[in-house]
């Protein structure tokens, strides 16, 4: 299909040029200072769970995480010796112009950069299911890229701790399990974790599409604000009661036993195939770590 000339102006006027360079910058600042500073609504979220816990030894524990941020951020040492894999998202804006080199690849220098300079400890190995031989810079990335309205890229990174994505859980229900077979599904998903993940973790749930939309949803329903309800009142509601539930498991701070299991529940749904209900539930322990900039 040829273009008008007109319309080929037009975008040339329009679209903005950012520099993979630049993005490499920001990448690797970003992952360090993810893994150094705790978010302030994640600190302010453990404060409170400080003030609700009624376990001695749940108190003693948040006590610790807490005087680990101050720490870590003071120290400038990583908040966990697991600094994680390193997930990636990219806004990218449909009016952008990628210049000077492959996007993923400069992401992936930035991982690189950012895990030596920063000396955080690389995770990533090769052939995970036989020689699993390190590659000694923490690359690659999950890379997760949404094309975006506008002429700006928005990066976001997230070092995911081995610990808790391991108990991360999908379930194809079947409509009939409805509300309930959502809660339950994922309370025992959360129980059967137990100290696993490193608790008060928050609990991100995805619900709708198909199998990897679920696991999409629940993955990103961690990016948000601890705490922040969702904006439907239903499933607001939804994550209310699984929070209730889940405090009263009784697992409390790092599994030694108290109130305070979950920070959070932040529920994403989508809409499902008649025949469908896939729930899918990705965990993230207390040093819930991401940063995010705008290019």
């Amino acid at each position: 299909m040829v273009l008008p000339a007109t319309y080929k102006e037009k975008s040339r006027i329009t679209m903005r040029d950012i520099d993979t360079k630049g993005i490499t910058k920001i990448v690797s600042h970003l992952f360090q200072e993810a893994c150094y500073q705790l978010p302030d609504d994640v600190i302010t979220c453990l404060r409170q769970a400080r003030d609700r816990e009624e376990s001695p030894i749940g108190c003693e524990v948040l006590d610790r995480i807490l005087e680990n941020a101050e720490v870590s951020v003071k120290e400038r040492i990583p908040l966990c010796q697991d600094t994680g894999v390193a997930v990636v998202f990219l806004d990218l804006g449909q009016e952008v112009h990628i210049t000077g080199g492959d996007l993923y690849t400069a992401v992936n220098e930035g991982v690189r950069q950012g895990y030596n300079e920063g000396y955080l400890r690389k995770s990533m190995v090769l052939q995970p299911y036989s020689a699993r031989v390190n590659t000694k810079d923490n690359t690659p990335a999950v890379i997760h890229t949404d094309i975006v309205p506008g002429d700006r890229l928005k990066i976001t990174v997230m070092p995911k701790g081995g610990g808790a994505e391991n108990m991360t859980r999908l379930g194809m229900l079947t409509p009939a399990s409805s509300r309930q077979g959502v809660i339950d599904f994922v309370v025992n998903t959360v129980n059967e974790a137990g100290g696993n993940p490193c608790p008060p973790v928050i609990v991100g749930v995805g619900i709708g599409g198909t199998a990897e939309k679920a696991l999409m949803l629940a993955k990103k329903a961690l990016l948000r604000k601890v705490g922040e309800s969702n904006p439907d009142a239903e499933t607001a509601e939804l994550e209310r009661e699984i929070l209730k539930r889940t405090n009263n498991l009784g697992i409390g701070p790092m599994g030694y036993g108290g109130r305070i299991t979950a920070l959070a529940v932040h529920v994403e749904v989508f809409p499902a195939h008649i025949a469908s209900l896939p729930v899918a539930v990705n965990l993230q322990c207390h040093s819930a770590r991401h940063k995010e900039a705008m290019l």
